[in-house]
Parts: C-alpha cells; structure tokens; sequence
C-alpha cells in the first residue's frame, strides 16, 4: 500500500462529505483511508458509515498483510487534534502518510496518481502547494500567493525558521520517519515536519497544487497561543538566539506590512 490518507474530524457533517469525496474519487486506489473523530455527537458518523460500506474490507482482505483501497474509522473521545493525529499515524500502514483534516480535499482526481508517478526508492518526503478556499468553496489563491512564507523549491527543514512554509495537507511523509506529535502545542505541525525533514532522505518537489485547505483551523481561533507555541517549536530547532533574530525580522516584516497596507492570511 503506497498511501496512508489521515482525516482527523470531530462534529463536522457539515465538512466530512468533501472530504472523504475527495479521496474516494481518485483515479488512483493504492490506499487506505483512516477516519479518526472524536466521538461526535452529530451526522458525521452517519456520513463515514455511508462510505465506509461502499470502501470495506471482506473477511478475506482482512487476512492480507496489506489490504488496498478501503476505509476505516475509529470514533472516541481524543485528547484534542494532536492526540487524534497519533492516533491515525499508530494505525497508518501505509508507505506514506497524509493528514487531511474535514473541511480540507485533495486538489483534483488525479493528485495521488501524480504524485505516486514521482516517488523513487530513496523518496521519504513530496510536498506541494495548497489553494485556500472560503467557506463557499471558493479558490482565494495558493498559499505562497497569500502568505509571506513561500513555499521553497526545495525544501529543507532550515526553511522553517520563520515558521510554517508548507501545509501538512500537502506534505506526505514517509511513515517509517514519521515521529509522533507533540501534544498541547498548536504549532505541533510544524514541529512534526521540521523532525521530518531531518529524517528524511530524498525530498521531491511536486509541483502540483496537492490540497485545498479551507481557511480558519485552531491556530487561527487561538492566534496568541499558536505564537508562544510556535515560538518554543522554533527555539529547541534553532537554538536560543538565532530564534531571537528570527522572530524580531517576523517582528518587524508584520510591522512593514502593515505600513504598506498589505493583508495576508
């Protein structure tokens, strides 16, 4: 099995659908795909349920050491996001690992079959971009287009010293270097992907727009805290006083964007 397709969710009917949508219709079927919800108390167990008939495994498959092509759920109380992504990293099997959150799809139908065509025997990490959308779905623009953290042409985990440049949702990683997350920090991710790269061997540059990331997420909601978390992250990477510098240029480019005017998600 080549991808591992993580969807972390907990009362999202309103947002599971797209998603799953977006999985289940890829012209590419090496995967399986791991719904982890936190034991909602809306629809969204009803709408996993529907797919997950159409995507499940007979009593044969499950005796294969690696099944394709099926969905799985597990639906419980979690300790918040990060203690659901371990969760789903613990079950994964797959050869690469993807967390796609509710709310949030691949691209287009062809996304794993593109980016499958670009994996060698020493890949451990693809990365794309990612198009925001609005709550109507609406393409706002990339990421890079968006953002003052570009995503580089070849990416290194020195890249991450002014923080996140590349979403999760378009980052697989290799399973067997993917660490577990740390928990109680909303800049977990980019812990996760900095420890990532460092393990990593090689590093492939998709090119391809991978997700679309629909706008808001926890970090958003608790900006403050996802700064001090960030800022912690970002110290035990890079070291006490260069995180100092890095963080006063972040310091002072908000400042300059805000003279000029420029908004930026």
């Amino acid at each position: 099995m080549i991808f591992s397709i993580i969807t972390i969710v907990y009362n999202g009917a309103s947002l599971i659908e797209g998603t799953m949508q977006s999985v289940v219709n890829q012209s590419f079927t090496d995967w399986e795909y791991l719904i982890i919800d936190g034991a909602s108390s809306d629809n969204t167990m009803a709408i996993v349920e529907k797919y997950q008939v159409k995507h499940s495994l007979s009593h044969a498959e499950r005796d294969v050491a690696q099944p394709r092509h099926h969905i799985s759920c597990i639906s419980e109380l979690d300790k918040g996001l990060y203690d659901a992504m371990n969760k789903g990293l613990k079950h994964a099997k797959g050869d690469f690992v993807l967390f796609l959150n509710a709310g949030d799809r691949l691209f287009d139908t062809r996304v794993l079959e593109n980016v499958a065509a670009q994996i060698k025997p020493n890949t451990d990490i693809l990365y794309g971009e990612t198009m925001l959308v609005n709550d109507d779905r609406q393409h706002i623009g990339t990421r890079t287009d968006l953002t003052v953290q570009k995503l580089p042409p070849q990416l290194q985990w020195q890249h991450m010293r002014m923080g996140m440049v590349v979403c999760h949702q378009s980052f697989f990683a290799a399973r067997r270097i993917a660490p577990l997350y740390i928990e109680q920090n909303l800049a977990a991710d980019i812990d996760w992907v900095i420890n990532c790269l460092k393990e990593g061997r090689g590093v492939v540059n998709t090119q391809l727009i991978v997700s679309e990331y629909l706008m808001g997420g926890v970090s958003k909601k608790r900006h403050r805290q996802s700064l001090k978390d960030r800022y912690q992250v970002l110290k035990h990477h890079f070291g006490f006083l260069p995180n100092i510098f890095n963080h006063t240029l972040i310091v002072f480019r908000a400042v300059w964007f805000k003279i000029m005017g420029k908004s930026f998600y």
